[in-house]
């Protein structure tokens, strides 16, 4: 197909198209002539792959082709590929200091030995949640660690269900697939607290005002 269909199959305009196989986040087409070349179905799977990863999961471009690069790296174990979708997606946090971070630390520390998790001290999401507990309590929340039980637990099962999808040796496709689906369900988990709080708030508190 011409970069015009390929345009319309994969919903990407053409200026952008070209700007991702500048920037070699898309492969090139087969040549054809002097100036055009030929496009398949990899080519639409590609850009749809790089729609999801910057529009639904909000990645930079930068984020994007670190993906991809993982995705593609057969050597690289799923491990790892989780690994580097984790540090994406995560902002970095590095834990501050004060009475309140080492407090949320040792929180942490118990909530991982009590899901029974097996965690590097230096992961981004330990040191995410880390500084969440730290700000809460800097202001004045009362809500402890064990707050967030429930949703470990139910955040266990719901991965182990997600990781039921990916096979023992997966293709680069099925990588791919691995990854957005790790995104999606955040997405989706976010997007259901999101409706649970609005449905919670109205019945406690009554319906928003009108504009």
């Amino acid at each position: 197909m011409r970069i015009s269909e390929l345009s319309r199959r994969a919903g990407t305009p053409v200026g952008t198209i070209k700007f991702y196989l500048r920037e070699r986040l898309l492969p090139p087409g087969r040549p054809t002539n002097r100036n055009q070349a030929s496009y398949g179905e990899a080519h639409v799977n590609r850009l749809r792959l790089i729609r999801t990863l910057t529009v639904m999961a909000g990645l930079d471009l930068s984020s994007v082709r670190l993906l991809l690069s993982a995705i593609e790296n057969g050597r690289l174990p799923l491990a790892g590929l989780y690994r580097v979708m984790e540090a994406a997606v995560a902002a970095d946090h590095r834990c501050t200091g004060g009475p309140e971070a080492d407090a949320a630390r040792t929180d942490v520390d118990a909530l991982v030995d009590r899901m029974g998790w097996s965690l590097d001290q230096d992961a981004v999401s330990r040191r995410q949640l880390v500084e969440v507990l730290a700000a809460l309590k800097r202001l004045g929340s009362t809500c402890e660690v064990d707050f967030f039980l429930p949703y470990a637990a139910a955040a266990d099962d719901l991965v182990q269900g997600e990781l039921d999808f990916v096979p023992a040796a997966p293709t680069n496709g099925e990588r791919a697939a691995a990854v957005v689906r790790g995104l999606m369900f955040e997405v989706a988990l976010t997007a259901m607290g999101r409706m649970a709080r609005e449905h919670h708030v109205t019945r406690r508190f009554g319906p928003a005002a009108e504009d």
